[in-house]
């Protein structure tokens, strides 16, 4: 069965994630994670998306991507791509690191914008970024205090929301 094809169009906003191959990790340490997020920024230049939230899990990511041109699958095969070869040459490995295809699931708010978009919005940033506490690396600030906080876990976009715009990465 083939393949469904990517719906794109100018503006379009979606939910990317995706898994490393046999559910196994896609960053070794730190170094990795922020190859990939140089990576995910050099991508956002290149084909103009904004990126409202992100998280870098061991073995998966999610991220809310704006493509602001339909551009979304010449984007993720390009960095996609870019990271597995990055982070094959590092650790000196060949073949796939990511397990088959990305999703990216369409989140496209109605004409007009309603409060039920905007909060639909909001709860997907809120998702993203409890990720880590749903996988017990971190807390929310009223659990367990032997957990870091979850505005502290430095691999998610929740950190850069408490800065100044003007101190936020340009991607």
């Amino acid at each position: 069965m083939p393949r469904q094809v990517r719906i794109e169009f100018p503006g379009a906003t979606y939910h990317v994630m995706c898994r490393g191959d046999r559910r196994e990790p896609i960053f070794a340490d730190s170094t990795d994670r922020e190859r990939f997020l140089d990576t995910l920024g050099e991508a956002s230049k290149r084909v103009g998306w904004l990126v409202h939230a992100y998280v870098l899990m061991g073995n998966h990511y999610h991220l809310l991507i704006e493509t602001p041109e339909p551009n979304l699958v010449r984007g993720m095969t390009w960095f996609q791509t870019t990271y597995t070869v990055r982070y094959n040459a590092r650790h000196r490995l060949t073949g796939h690191l990511f397990g088959g295809r990305y999703k990216a699931v369409l989140v496209q708010p109605e004409a007009g914008g309603s409060a039920a978009d905007a909060e639909y919005f909001t709860t997907l940033i809120d998702y993203i970024h409890l990720n880590p506490v749903r996988a017990r690396l971190v807390r929310r600030p009223e659990d367990d205090k032997t957990l870091p906080d979850v505005a502290g876990f430095p691999w998610s976009s929740l950190p850069h929301y408490r800065n100044k715009p003007s101190t936020r990465p340009e991607f």
